[in-house]
Parts: C-alpha cells; structure tokens; sequence
C-alpha cells in the first residue's frame, strides 16, 4: 500500500511539474525585427510595432507553443516613404494583407535553454512551414505581479520571394532574417 501511495504521490508531482500556462508577449519589452540585403552592399533593417503573440509553456518555458499575429501596417524602417512602398501591393500589399501570423507545430529541446520551433507561417496569403531556433535568457518572478517572466529569442530566415513578397530585383535581396525578441509574462 505505500508503495502505490509513493507511486500515486510521483504521478502528482509529475503533472505539477508538466503543467502548462498561458502566456502573453509584453508590447513594451519585446520587438518584431527583420532585416535585408540592400544593393548587395548593406543592409536595410525595421521592426513591425504592432502584434500580439501568446504561448503555452510550462514554468522553465523550455518547449514554448507560439501563437502570432502581426499587423502589416506596422512595418517601420525608420523611411516613411520606404515604408509605405512596403505597403503598398508591391510588397506586403497590406489592404488585402493586413496580417501576418504564425502558429506552431512542434516545439523540440535542442538544449539547456535552447529550442527549435516548427509552424505555420503566413504571409501574403502564402503558408509556409519555418523553423525558428528558440533561446530563453531566464525565467524569473515578476516583483510586482508575482508572476513569471521570461525573457526569449527567436530566431529564422526565409525567402521573400516564397511568400509572395516583391519581386526578384538586384536592389535587394530574397533572404530576409528575422529576429523576435520577447518579454513573455505569465497570465
């Protein structure tokens, strides 16, 4: 009999430990980054300032499941008149277009604090599956809210071109790095 209460006991506390929460990206501490090629030469980088990206994680944020939504409209290159080329239908043609999203598939350890994120990501109306490599700088508790915190990077490259984006031009480049960096707060 004590040994089932032990085994009953372990069970529990293994489902404490695998217990998963929501989590929401603070909009103050996290930043939609990307940049690209220009003429071959340099680089042209910006940041999307309007999204809205939650999780589903355990308290370690070890395998994260992402969800994301990100608004077009918000693109910022620091160039308002490049910025609204961006917009328009030779670009992100935001009109018809307004978001971007992303939902994963799989999240997998590939180390202490380190993950690769496979999923859906939608732009221009095309779907495509990306891996982002995922790295959590730490978790802690929030003073304030008494709730986890936890900051992570994440990290892929894509081709523009797959995704309906411009067309092949010498000016810039196809392959577009993008940099997520969140302050996720748990709910």
């Amino acid at each position: 009999m004590k040994k089932f209460n032990f085994l009953i006991l372990a069970l529990l506390a293994t489902l404490t430990l695998s217990a998963q929460s929501e989590w929401k990206a603070d909009g103050a501490h996290s930043s939609v980054e990307f940049e690209i090629p220009h003429l071959m030469i340099s680089t042209v980088t910006g940041t999307f300032g309007e999204f809205d990206i939650s999780a589903t994680a355990g308290d370690s944020f070890a395998t994260p499941e992402f969800t994301a939504t990100i608004q077009t409209t918000s693109v910022d290159t620091g160039v308002e008149r490049r910025d609204n080329h961006l917009r328009s239908a030779d670009f992100f043609e935001v009109e018809t277009y307004p978001e971007m999203t992303f939902t994963t598939n799989s999240s997998t350890s590939t180390g202490e604090g380190t993950f690769d994120l496979t999923g859906d990501l939608t732009i221009h109306g095309v779907t495509k599956e990306v891996t982002f490599k995922g790295k959590v700088g730490g978790v802690i508790t929030d003073q304030r809210s008494e709730k986890l915190k936890a900051g992570v990077r994440l990290e892929t490259t894509i081709d523009r071109l797959e995704f309906g984006v411009g067309g092949e031009t010498p000016t810039i480049g196809n392959e577009l790095d993008i940099t997520i960096r969140l302050e996720m707060a748990q709910q």
